[in-house]
């Protein structure tokens, strides 16, 4: 089993003075976390140490062949929608593709509202989706009760969103982030499982609230 090296694992060495960082043979680097290796000047070797690995058992990862995933984009998320399909397609996942199909300028909230729906209904385990920026198919999105959409920029706001959060929808903005980025992002929270406990206590307050004012 591999173990996915984030750009905040290599933050916490680089915090403790590190100059070299011993990472075991099945180590896979997030591009975000080789570009912080590179400018650290971190030297890497080999070693049997292991990196406390983020891949757990209810992460959407663990089970790949089974698991459905919901995409959907408007006009500006297009191209970043083809190219995390076919990264998905490799690791296994089922997609449904929602469109949009093409370029041609479309309203977010349609295709916000096809994967919102997909996932309510149990007939995908998880969504994404792209626009320009991520926040107003995540406003959609969260419109719907039992959704929770999360707008994510950086590694350490996609592990967030799946261990605090339970996130079961990721957004991205496909003008705000580059490719790399967005595999990183999205590496991480495929990787990531909900840590329950607490968070789970905060996520009966929100549901409690969507009885209430979810007519």
């Amino acid at each position: 089993m591999k173990t996915l090296v984030t750009e905040q694992d290599i933050l916490k060495y680089i915090k403790e003075g590190k100059r070299s960082i011993a990472l075991p043979k099945t180590a896979m680097l997030t591009p975000l976390a080789e570009d912080r290796i590179k400018s650290a000047g971190l030297i890497i070797t080999n070693d049997q140490d292991e990196l406390k690995s983020n891949y757990v058992k209810d992460a959407f990862i663990a089970n790949s062949s089974n698991t459905i995933v919901a995409i959907g984009c408007d006009h500006t998320g297009f191209k970043a929608k083809e190219s995390t399909i076919k990264y998905l397609k490799n690791l296994r996942f089922k997609i449904l593709d929602l469109g949009t199909y093409n370029e041609n300028s479309c309203d977010y909230t349609d295709y916000a509202s096809l994967v919102s729906q997909k996932i309510i209904k149990n007939e995908a385990h998880f969504g994404i989706l792209f626009d320009a920026t991520g926040i107003p198919s995540a406003i959609t999105a969260n419109k719907y009760k039992g959704i929770r959409a999360a707008t994510c920029y950086n590694e350490f706001s996609s592990r967030s969103a799946r261990e605090h959060n339970n996130s079961n929808l990721l957004v991205l903005g496909a003008r705000t982030l580059g490719e790399e980025s967005i595999i990183s992002i999205l590496n991480v929270f495929i990787h990531s499982g909900f840590l329950g406990e607490r968070h789970q206590k905060r996520l009966n307050k929100i549901e409690q609230i969507e009885d209430k004012n979810f007519k």
